[in-house]
């Protein structure tokens, strides 16, 4: 196991609120090596069809959350544009990866094919 430090992060909003922070690990370079290697290991695995849309551009090497929002604006302005009515939800999810439970998620990464040991 691979030593870190844990540092607070400021987000946004007053300084005073600790909220406003999130932690974010300074790994030491075996660290970073290991989440190399599992990144080239997951992203195949979401990238066939099964985990990732192909409309999923955040978070994808080449692609940009930019080209899904215009993407998007162009299947509404459409279907706007032959009569059909559109209903559209936003969700605002930007602290959604700072609440993630960790065991929830190793879980997770083990039921999608990773072995615990790795991680």
């Amino acid at each position: 196991m691979t030593e870190s430090c844990v540092t607070a992060i400021h987000k946004k909003g007053q300084k005073e609120d600790l909220g406003n922070y999130r932690p974010v690990s300074l790994s030491v370079v075996p660290g970073k090596v290991m989440e190399q290697i599992i990144l080239c290991a997951t992203t195949p695995n979401l990238e066939d069809g099964d985990g990732l849309r192909a409309s999923q551009n955040g978070f994808r090497r080449g692609r940009f959350c930019l080209a899904n929002l215009i993407s998007f604006y162009d299947q509404v302005t459409c279907l706007v544009n032959v009569g059909k009515a559109v209903d559209v939800v936003c969700l605002y999810f930007s602290k959604a990866f700072d609440t993630v439970s960790h065991s929830t998620l190793l879980e997770e990464l083990a039921a999608h094919g990773l072995d615990r040991s790795t991680f």
